[in-house]
């Protein structure tokens, strides 16, 4: 938790509001979530960043850093990718998007999650299911420490990007390229 300065003494600030909270929803109950190292939080805000460019050139859609979705899964699930896309196909353009607080019914195309110390295996696994049981086409698991991106296509058809590769946008954004060197910087 950062403190305020204030004279000699630091003073923790106050506690934030509960819309500031990162959580999801799992059958039925609130989760909160870890914050995420400023490293993966600079790796998914250049991941929108360039999502973006490329997407509303193309007029394909809009990425989203840390959205909640509510999943179309038997099990109550809300779930919030460090990054998602979302197409004009699924969420037509023009219309607006929901200004509450609360979980978006929409099934992005693209998750993306960019891998902190505190993320566990199994939770991580447990996440790419269900992405790929509501209906998401593309999974990205952004591994900024050992600079590698897992691009799952399906649970069992796995690519691993590491080095000079390019991270590609597969049928969901066609003809995106982003050199692994941009990305980890």
């Amino acid at each position: 938790m950062a403190s305020i300065l204030t004279g000699t003494t630091a003073v923790a600030p106050p506690p934030s509001d509960r819309a500031e909270e990162h959580y999801e929803v799992i059958d039925g109950q609130r989760v909160e979530l870890p914050p995420m190292s400023f490293y993966a939080t600079a790796i998914a805000s250049r991941l929108v960043s360039r999502l973006n460019d490329f997407a509303w050139k193309q007029d394909l859609g809009e990425a989203f850093s840390e959205g909640l979705f509510r999943l179309p899964l038997p099990q109550q699930r809300n779930r919030r990718p460090d990054v998602a896309f979302v197409s004009y196909q699924r969420w037509p353009k023009g219309q607006p998007i929901p200004e509450e607080d609360h979980a978006w019914d929409v099934v992005p195309d693209l998750a993306v999650e960019v891998i902190s110390s505190t993320d566990l295996a199994e939770d991580l696994l447990a996440r790419i299911e269900e992405y790929f049981q509501a209906g998401v086409q593309l999974v990205w698991v952004v591994y900024p420490r050992r600079r590698i991106v897992h691009v799952y296509e399906s649970l069992t058809q796995i690519r691993v990007r590491k080095g000079n590769d390019e991270l590609d946008g597969g049928n969901v954004l066609p003809a995106f390229r982003l050199p692994l060197s941009a990305l980890f910087g």
